[in-house]
């Protein structure tokens, strides 16, 4: 996975509520299991026409609106707990989401394949739309290692929460496995001493 430490990035406003994981990633799409692919059909009846021609007035087929970060309405990924979504969201290319609250498996979803939720308040996620809204441009710093999110147009932050295992395995893009590998001596070491005194 890649790592995230500090990232700035114009954002993709998706200013709705309740998306749930079928309109993230529909279930005719799930027959894969590889990670790979899933972004062209992030949002596909959303995005696509049932010809397969691009909808215009869909927020991923305007140029103007660019970036590692999705800005999300309330409760993003509802429903099912289809680990895709995650999938599809990281392929497409964001490494963020930014929503006033998040379903908890998809959280924890995405935070196992190195995407990052950051969960703000409706007032502070409603500021960044306005401003996305005003200018396309407009820039959001994400820093992991503070846990803050700051709008950069306007100087104003918020400080997000995420567990400092998950926050540790982000910042050196690490998966489960991953990480116990990087404990291969402590846990050689550990069974050492368990044969010593078994």
């Amino acid at each position: 996975m890649q790592k995230i430490s500090i990232i700035k990035s114009t954002a993709v406003p998706l200013p709705e509520d309740n998306v749930d994981t079928d309109q993230i990633i529909p279930a005719r799409f799930l027959k894969a299991t590889s990670r790979e692919g899933f972004g062209d059909n992030l949002f596909r009846d959303w995005r696509y026409e049932s010809d397969g021609s691009p909808k215009k007035d869909f927020v991923l087929n305007n140029n103007k609106y660019q970036g590692e970060i999705l800005v999300a309405g309330k409760n993003f990924g509802s429903g099912s707990s289809r680990e895709h979504a995650a999938w599809a969201l990281y392929d497409y290319g964001f490494r963020v989401v930014i929503s006033s609250f998040f379903a908890d498996i998809f959280k924890s979803n995405a935070l196992n394949n190195g995407l990052l939720p950051v969960q703000v308040s409706e007032q502070f996620l409603s500021k960044i739309f306005a401003e996305i809204e005003k200018d396309p441009e407009t820039a959001i710093t994400v820093d992991l290692p503070e846990q803050k999110v700051t709008l950069n147009s306007l100087d104003l932050s918020e400080n997000f929460e995420v567990s400092d295992y998950k926050k540790k395995c982000l910042i050196n893009g690490f998966d489960d496995i991953d990480y116990i590998l990087t404990l291969k001596n402590e846990i050689i070491d550990f069974e050492k001493q368990r044969v010593r005194f078994s």
